[in-house]
């Protein structure tokens, strides 16, 4: 089995419904490990005013790094996110930030997520839940990444949702 660490997130109403929704999916085709608590986060870039609710969850999965993301496309497609762009609203985004100690370029998928380090509303719910994890290119724990953002992003604990 790999682990994998994923990232999830919302920003149309019910976003923490929509989150939960989504780790209900991911459990009828991976084994959930661990979710962090759900986190409120300003939008970064994204063409609305509403701010996010973030989690991330620990996985075990036989899937193929590429499988798998065919997999979370289709479980953001179910729940109803429509493809409008890269920084558009959504129901629910769905990413794979780490998968086991792999580094992976594609055009589909890189691993680790090439932008996950600079973001404050991915690695510290993910530090939560594992905050020794290094990261595979720069040799730094998820702590010692949050330690060294000079990024001041609003990201506020909201508590547990998932169990």
């Amino acid at each position: 089995m790999n682990i994998v660490y994923l990232s999830l997130g919302s920003n149309i109403e019910n976003r923490i419904e929509h989150c939960i929704k989504a780790l209900d999916e991911l459990s009828t085709y991976v084994e959930i490990e661990e979710v962090s608590s759900f986190y409120e986060t300003e939008a970064i870039g994204v063409s609305t005013p509403s701010d996010f609710i973030n989690c991330a969850a620990k996985i075990l999965t036989p899937l193929k790094p590429v499988d798998l993301l065919d997999s979370l496309t289709q479980t953001e497609k179910k729940l109803g996110r429509e493809s409008k762009g890269d920084y558009s609203p959504r129901t629910i985004d769905i990413d794979i930030i780490f998968y086991n100690d792999l580094i992976l370029q594609s055009d589909n998928l890189t691993i680790p997520h090439k932008q996950a380090h600079l973001r404050r509303f991915v690695i510290e719910p993910l530090s939560e839940i594992c905050p020794d994890l290094i990261h595979p290119l720069l040799n730094k724990t998820l702590l010692e990444i949050i330690q060294s953002m000079k990024n001041k992003q609003y990201v506020k604990k909201i508590g547990s949702f998932y169990q």
